[in-house]
């Protein structure tokens, strides 16, 4: 089972058991709405949308390439303030544009790091997100949309080139890489944001701080 696929099930069934409630409210998601968004990545992450097919293969996967930007949406548009938006748009370059400059200027090598670059990208496009969006709807959304803008800028770049080459957009290790982003992004955002809500006395506080954030 994909790593992202195993983590979106583990998600799901924390979700079903009300542990994810409080994280969900802030993100002005229900538990009925998070569960059918992350059914529907689950499912899709196995349905491929051919889009070209020439000397280049196109393909637009449903779970990692559809279904996060259609999330990405939905909270955006219930966003608290232009602010946290614009933040929220911010965030995605930003992260988008730091994957894309760390896998220009370092080399990853299957079986020559640590950890599995796809894993990599995801935890650092957490990391990056959570510090350029700061609120957790911001930061959930810079972590996923980065991490696909820095799919969609390999495209442009072996199109560009005139590169034979097969890209699917959102599948195989960038869906891994989506789910780690996101699910890293909003938790650094939760842990954070609990520090700021007790040292400003209470949920009002930190409530502040996600308009702010």
């Amino acid at each position: 089972m994909p790593v992202g696929v195993g983590v979106l099930l583990a998600v799901s069934i924390l979700v079903f058991l009300g542990v994810a409630h409080r994280v969900l409210d802030r993100m002005h998601l229900t538990d009925k709405q998070a569960l059918i968004l992350l059914g529907l990545m689950i499912l899709g992450s196995f349905v491929d949308i051919p889009i070209y097919r020439n000397a280049r293969t196109i393909s637009l996967n449903v779970g990692g390439g559809i279904i996060p930007v259609v999330m990405a949406i939905w909270i955006l548009a219930r966003a608290d303030s232009p602010r946290e938006t614009s933040r929220a748009v911010l965030g995605s370059i930003i992260t988008g544009g730091f994957l894309y400059a760390v896998s220009k200027v370092f080399t990853f090598e299957e079986g020559h790091t640590i950890i599995d670059p796809v894993y990599l990208f995801g935890i650092m496009a957490g990391i990056v997100a959570y510090i350029a969006g700061r609120s957790r709807r911001a930061a959930f959304i810079g972590g996923i949309i980065g991490v696909l803008l820095l799919d969609l800028a390999h495209l442009v770049e072996v199109s560009i080139k005139g590169l034979p080459s097969t890209v699917h957009i959102g599948g195989g290790g960038i869906l891994d890489a989506i789910v780690l982003a996101g699910v890293i992004a909003v938790v650094l955002a939760e842990l954070f944001g609990e520090v700021v809500e007790r040292v400003k006395g209470g949920p009002e506080g930190e409530k502040d701080n996600e308009t702010r954030g």
